[in-house]
């Protein structure tokens, strides 16, 4: 469907195994850093290991695959476009997900400074936030109907996101049609943020 888009396989949380492969892919116009783990546990119960692996996944790799990426773009002299994957939970509490939260908050400010410093380069740097969708991951975080008839209640839309809403979200962010838009986070909630 894409032809243009050859997709990488690697750890994103290994830095040496990101820089060969990136190294090697160039040149880039767009970036879109959507990987991220969801070790869910209580706030008493959160473990290191927990806490490491969302840090490297959710936070550093972001940061270090952006970094790679930034500097072909401004070696090349063209503008270009980074999106970054974040959640509804960055801005707001949600049970068990103490290190997510907290990873994903992280990634909001992290793009904001992006922002700021990449924009003289012309290389513009959003996050698209959506609530809960329905991946993979989705489905088992969120498949005990209790538990997810308690997070649909406080969408005012009443549903869950499916793949193709935030998919969409993201192409405006990566378009021209968003040319005055960076710094900002797109929410693709269903309103959850306002309810």
């Amino acid at each position: 469907q894409c032809p243009g888009i050859e997709p990488l396989c690697l750890d994103v949380s290994d830095w040496d195994a990101a820089e060969a492969a990136l190294g090697a892919a160039g040149p880039f116009e767009l970036l879109v850093n959507n990987a991220a783990v969801a070790e869910l546990q209580p706030f008493l119960e959160v473990t290191r290991g927990a806490l490491q692996r969302s840090l490297d996944v959710n936070f550093g790799a972001v940061l270090h695959i952006s970094q790679i990426v930034a500097r072909q773009m401004i070696a090349q002299g063209v503008p270009g476009a980074i999106v970054n994957v974040s959640s509804q939970a960055s801005q707001r509490a949600l049970r068990d997900h103490a290190v997510y939260c907290s990873t994903k908050s992280a990634l909001d400010m992290l793009s904001k400074v992006m922002a700021m410093e990449l924009g003289p380069h012309k290389i513009r740097v959003n996050t698209v936030n959506p609530t809960v969708v329905m991946t993979d991951m989705g489905r088992i975080n969120w498949s005990d109907p209790q538990k997810s008839a308690a997070m649909i209640n406080r969408i005012p839309l009443g549903k869950f996101a499916e793949v193709d809403d935030v998919v969409n979200s993201i192409l405006f962010l990566l378009s021209d049609k968003s040319a005055m838009t960076t710094g900002s986070s797109l929410m693709v909630d269903g309103g959850f943020l306002v309810s």
